[in-house]
């Protein structure tokens, strides 16, 4: 391994001269310097990995030399001082310092310093992929045994936590390894849910809370008539980009329930979000509101009355009387708008807000090139969901609660998956359009990359032909047709989509807050 390069400039460097040495017999290579001018000039000579810095130095200050040396390189700086003042702390520290001690220093504390700054990334590296290697074993075993919704829940949290932590290493051979554990684990979560959802829907096993039954059994309960709720539904909002986004709102609110849940199918916005608005599944809304369902295949609007859906959803649960400000957010001007009516929502007793960003990030990961070369994998998607959130207005609005008497909830209707593998299907031309779900009649495909649903009236979806049946995809397929093939799948690959079975867009989070 090559050697490390330290820089140190302190005006009594050779009142320090056995610490060089320890460091010279640990391995490091070390060039002494007695003024911060002369440490200027050799950092323009020769690449260093790191400098020790004498803030206390006469002539040019150790302050006054950090400062230029920040404008020359990106190089971790270890500021030393004999003084404890606040002042030259706050001062070191502004400048980026990457660590700071104070005179008089012992050798091991300065090889301390060496290790927590150069060596972490590696150590945490080889502890990250160690503990990932053993832990791979594990889930292997686990996944072989899973049998209960609470088991699949835990796993899917399990792959979330590994791969949140991968993303910090520089290794794609284990992010690779975690890849290929996430499509096992989906295939088989395929077969769990092909096994068990009608069961779920009529009652003959325990149900997960589900996209129409959430409202009702976990938030309705906990609404207080002194405080203002915020329902806030982002939509396409996956767990992992909740993880994400969890600690920039950890600055100013408790996390005092974090709860996952079961999108309904199709994992689409047409059906999961007017089932959480609802309270009720797709045919039990068509059959209440004929007038307000419109069919899959049909051109209008197909999320037109998610607020008189809510309204009576409220009505049903007692909660009638509650005064209910619908906000949905569709651009950024509209945004801007909700962030400015903030004391009206104030004076709302329920404030429900479906703002859809996520989704249009999904969107445009499909057409644009620019965001296809950003969000080229899940972590660039999340690295991405992190900016736009810490730069948006509903951040803004979420800041302003802070501080509050106020409820905050967090959810969303249905989550996304990158899609890898095409699944050809054969269909009529008046088909349902979305890739990684189909409705209608006479459709041929691969049944081992499906799930069908033959009778959609046992899972309470509506059908506009008798003989019409619904397919979803499973794991990272997607429907492509035979006719222009090889375009349609160049077109379509890499790209986030919804509607199909997978824990992605199923397991999705709802998330209980409160002010700090």
């Amino acid at each position: 391994m090559e050697k490390i390069n330290i820089l140190w400039a302190d005006d009594e460097i050779e009142l320090l001269k056995p610490h060089v040495i320890f460091l010279e017999n640990k391995g490091y290579q070390v060039d002494t310097i007695n003024n911060g001018d002369e440490a200027l000039d050799l950092l323009d000579q020769k690449n260093y990995d790191i400098v020790f810095l004498d803030e206390n130095m006469p002539g040019l200050s150790g302050l006054e030399t950090l400062k230029m040396l920040k404008t020359k390189k990106n190089i971790p700086v270890v500021m030393i001082t004999k003084s404890e003042e606040e002042y030259i702390m706050e001062d070191a520290i502004g400048s980026q310092i990457a660590d700071y001690l104070i005179k008089p220093v012992n050798p091991n504390q300065i090889l301390l310093s060496l290790k927590r700054i150069l060596d972490n990334r590696r150590l945490v590296s080889e502890k990250t992929t160690s503990n990932y290697q053993q832990a791979f074993r594990q889930i292997a075993m686990d996944l072989s045994q899973i049998q209960t919704i609470d088991e699949w829940l835990e796993m899917y949290k399990r792959l979330i936590y590994w791969e949140l932590e991968l993303d910090q290493l520089e290794n794609e051979g284990m992010n690779e390894i975690l890849s290929i554990q996430k499509q096992e684990a989906n295939n088989l979560f395929a077969n769990f849910i092909e096994d068990n959802y009608r069961d779920w829907l009529h009652g003959k096993s325990a149900a997960p809370l589900m996209s129409h039954t959430i409202l009702h059994k976990k938030l309705f309960p906990t609404i207080q008539n002194n405080k203002p709720l915020f329902l806030i539904v982002i939509d396409n909002l996956r767990y992992d980009q909740w993880r994400i986004i969890q600690p920039v709102l950890e600055n100013h609110f408790r996390v005092d329930e974090e709860e996952l849940f079961f999108s309904i199918l199709p994992t689409a916005t047409q059906f999961a979000r007017n089932a959480l608005f609802a309270g009720l599944m797709p045919s039990e809304i068509k059959k209440r509101f004929p007038d307000k369902w419109v069919e899959d295949t049909d051109e209008e609007g197909k999320n037109l009355f998610e607020e008189h859906f809510f309204l009576d959803s409220l009505k049903r649960a007692g909660l009638g009387n509650q005064k209910v400000n619908y906000t949905k957010v569709t651009n950024h001007a509209g945004a801007k708008k909700m962030v400015e009516s903030f004391n009206h929502m104030m004076q709302q007793d329920i404030n429900a807000i479906v703002y859809n960003f996520v989704d249009a990030l999904s969107h445009a990961k499909t057409e644009a090139e620019l965001v296809k070369e950003l969000a080229s994998n899940d972590k660039g998607y999340r690295s991405l969901t992190l900016s736009w959130f810490k730069n948006s207005p509903l951040y803004d609005l979420l800041r302003s609660l802070a501080g509050k008497n106020v409820q905050v909830v967090i959810t969303t209707d249905h989550g996304t998956i990158n899609v890898k593998e095409p699944s050809k299907l054969i269909g009529e031309r008046n088909i349902s359009t979305n890739l990684r779900y189909k409705a209608g009649k006479n459709m041929s495909y691969n049944n081992k990359e499906v799930f069908a649903m033959t009778k959609p009236e046992d899972f309470y979806l509506p059908k506009n032909h008798i003989n019409a049946h619904y397919v979803f995809a499973r794991g990272e397929y997607f429907f492509a047709y035979p006719n222009n093939y090889n375009h349609f799948v160049r077109y379509y690959k890499n790209t986030y989509q919804h509607g199909g079975v997978s824990m992605e867009e199923m397991i999705i989070p709802m998330v209980f807050l409160s002010p700090k």
